[in-house]
């Protein structure tokens, strides 16, 4: 089990304490994370219909709407949940946006203020995460980076989806331990990806 350290608050926390704080109701223990081929019937889901409902709910409020994660990359294999990004003026002010979203199916299920006030909402009806961020944050800007270098870099790509199929094959107590431990490829990529785009 990987273990990496979280900073909160000026104190060194745990991964597994950290994602319990941030975490709107339970984490899912021992999830069974498979992969499936690349599926042209994400990205129709994301255009027809999940775009179109956050739109319709916040108006001039979303700024930036995006899909991204490994269902945005055409070829790349993926856990079948579609990340999509989402920019407002300020994610910290949840009265301005989460009000609307609810009333669409969307559900809060993190918060964490210390990580550029990211928000994640799941659906009530498909498999979906829903990352909230402010206008201008870096991170954002990173995940845009990363899924438009694994578009044009076949080498990147493959090495990445190589990665991800052997974690895959292991055990892991939460989706996020699965996620922290592709944090050292995703770092060199990223790295590569932001050198590109600046």
């Amino acid at each position: 089990m990987l273990k990496i350290p979280v900073l909160l608050k000026g104190k060194i926390m745990n991964r597994k304490k950290y994602t319990e704080s941030v975490t709107l109701g339970q984490v899912k223990q021992n999830p069974q994370i498979s992969l499936q081929p690349y599926d042209t019937g994400w990205i129709k889901s994301y255009r027809e219909e999940e775009e179109e409902r956050i739109k319709t709910a916040l108006q001039e409020k979303a700024l930036l709407i995006e899909h991204v994660g490994s269902t945005s990359v055409p070829g790349l294999s993926s856990k079948p949940i579609i990340d999509i990004l989402l920019l407002v003026r300020d994610s910290s002010k949840e009265d301005d946006y989460v009000p609307n979203l609810i009333t669409k199916g969307y559900v809060l299920r993190i918060r964490e203020p210390e990580w550029y006030e990211h928000r994640m909402f799941k659906s009530k009806t498909k498999d979906i995460n829903l990352h909230v961020f402010s206008l201008g944050c870096k991170e954002a800007q990173e995940m845009l980076n990363f899924r438009n270098w694994l578009r044009i870099n076949d080498h990147d790509r493959l090495q990445y989806e190589a990665a991800k199929q052997e974690l895959v094959s292991k055990k892991w107590q939460t989706v996020q331990e699965y996620a922290d431990a592709k944090t050292p490829i995703v770092k060199r990529i990223k790295e590569r990806a932001n050198n590109y785009f600046s």
